[in-house]
């Protein structure tokens, strides 16, 4: 039987991955509607990852990885933002 913790997780990888094709989906569609459709389900989808994150967070069944520090921030804004 799943504990709680292997539902949360599962949950959290399957929003994790639509997330990941939302960016190739919305670019590649050229049909203004279903664009805006597909932001508005994106943006849906990274609204309950976030809370679905923090429930898993509160529980104790998520360990995020270390806060980069502001160094970090910067060196990667900065690689970024040179790009372009």
């Amino acid at each position: 039987m799943l504990q709680d913790k292997d539902i949360v997780n599962d949950y959290l990888n399957g929003l994790n991955a639509s997330l990941k094709s939302y960016a190739g989906y919305i670019s590649d569609t050229n049909n203004a509607e279903l664009r805006q459709t597909l932001i508005q389900l994106r943006n849906a989808d990274e609204s309950r990852q976030r809370t679905v994150y923090n429930y898993a967070l509160q529980k104790g069944d998520y360990k995020p990885a270390q806060s980069a520090t502001q160094e970090e921030i910067q060196q990667v804004r900065t690689e970024l933002t040179s790009g372009q």
